[in-house]
């Protein structure tokens, strides 16, 4: 069961630090495509609406991103937490304790700084949740790319902190960016959610039944007037991840085989393709060293992500609390303390939903744009610093053998 959750583990990190890399390249294309001549087609495009008016899906294809996309993205981080509660690393307390931990410092500690330095700002009653959510995929592509050399508990420490972190994002997408309930929308939601965890329970396995439930959910929350996003996190923790002695895999480690590559490859980089084309002008670029949001955004993501993990996380290992990850130094854990700060999609999102219809829509772009600067920039410091750890690591390895 351990080498088969360990087996899990590296093939989601593998995915995801590809995913990374086409996110990257997402990213990238949307900010070249928005501050460009053709930047008229990109609006257009990202504002197109389609689906049926009937049933109110008439959507753009920007909120089917939000709304659809990254429901996927979010179910399968449902498995994957799902899959690490149960039987993964966090299965053990001792060792679970402590990215769960860095996780809340990780979340508390930027909404404080957010809350403070933009405090009074048009916006700002929600935008404060603008810098709380790490980017799985981001994050753990710069750790592969820069970290190799860094023990593979970097790894794990990484993924389990960003994976709470999400979670406690979508609680509070949940909360925020809830306005009137429509109670009838919810019980349905709450009887497709106790269907498919007792379909589960029955081991019924018929795409037939699952996929109308899980389509019935994802719309009985939109229509509830819940961000839909949490359906996907929702079913995914209800989701059976014990084999059963007939089993080759579990239902989680099924869907998260043939869905993360998807949620990976696909879903998140659309999302940043419609989500990072912000206007980056002289305008935009001398606003975020002035405007209270963009300063919020920054020193909430770059200062306020890495005190809040790695402080919390020393504090706990110091006393007594949790346990130090195996082979990792504090330096180490700084060094991914500072990824932490990397809050691309969960950020961008939470950006569109907390200043939309605020002035004339240039601070959700700024907003954005500084999510944007201040991931670059705490990928760079992060990569440094990971890459002289991991000289620090080799050179110890060599010194071992010899």
């Amino acid at each position: 069961m351990i080498s088969a959750a360990r087996s899990e583990l590296a093939r989601y990190l593998r995915i995801e630090t590809v995913g990374g890399s086409i996110l990257l390249i997402a990213a990238a294309l949307a900010v070249l495509w928005a501050n460009s001549p053709l930047s008229g087609a990109y609006e257009s495009l990202r504002d197109r609406q389609i689906g049926p008016s009937a049933i109110h899906l008439d959507l753009t294809l920007g909120t089917w991103a939000q709304d659809g996309l990254l429901a996927i993205f979010f179910f399968v981080a449902g498995l994957e937490l799902k899959r690490e509660l149960v039987v993964g690393e966090l299965a053990d307390r001792k060792k679970a304790l402590l990215p769960i931990i860095a996780a809340c410092g990780g979340v508390i500690v930027p909404a404080v700084i957010a809350s403070v330095v933009g405090a009074g700002a048009a916006g700002m009653d929600r935008g404060w949740a603008i810098p709380v959510a790490t980017d799985i995929a981001f994050a753990l592509g710069v750790l592969a790319l820069t970290g190799s050399r860094i023990p593979a508990s970097a790894r794990v420490f990484l993924l389990s902190l960003a994976v709470v972190d999400d979670l406690l994002a979508i609680i509070l997408i949940a909360v925020l960016f809830t306005g009137s309930i429509a109670m009838l929308w919810v019980s349905t939601a709450v009887a497709c959610l106790a269907g498919y965890w007792y379909a589960q329970r029955r081991r019924i396995t018929t795409p037939f039944l699952y996929v109308p439930l899980v389509l019935l959910t994802w719309y009985s929350v939109h229509e509830a007037g819940i961000h839909a996003t949490l359906a996907g996190v929702a079913l995914g923790l209800l989701t059976r991840v014990r084999t059963d002695p007939d089993e080759e895999y579990a239902p989680a480690a099924r869907l998260e085989h043939r869905l993360q590559p998807w949620s990976a490859g696909v879903c998140v980089p659309l999302f940043a393709l419609f989500a990072s084309g912000v206007p980056i002008n002289g305008d935009v670029l001398g606003s975020l060293l002035t405007d209270r949001i963009a300063l919020a955004v920054i020193l909430g993501l770059l200062i306020g992500k890495t005190v809040g993990i790695f402080g919390v996380s020393w504090l706990a290992i110091r006393f007594g609390i949790a346990t130090k990850p195996r082979l990792l130094g504090f330096r180490d854990m700084f060094a991914l303390s500072v990824l932490g700060a990397i809050g691309f999609t969960v950020s961008l999102l939470v950006a569109d939903l907390a200043l939309a219809g605020i002035g004339d829509g240039s601070e959700a772009d700024i907003a954005k744009a500084a999510v944007l600067v201040t991931s670059l920039t705490a990928s760079l410091i992060g990569s440094a610093l990971l890459l002289r750890r991991g000289r620090v690591h080799q050179a110890r390895a060599a010194a071992t053998d010899t």
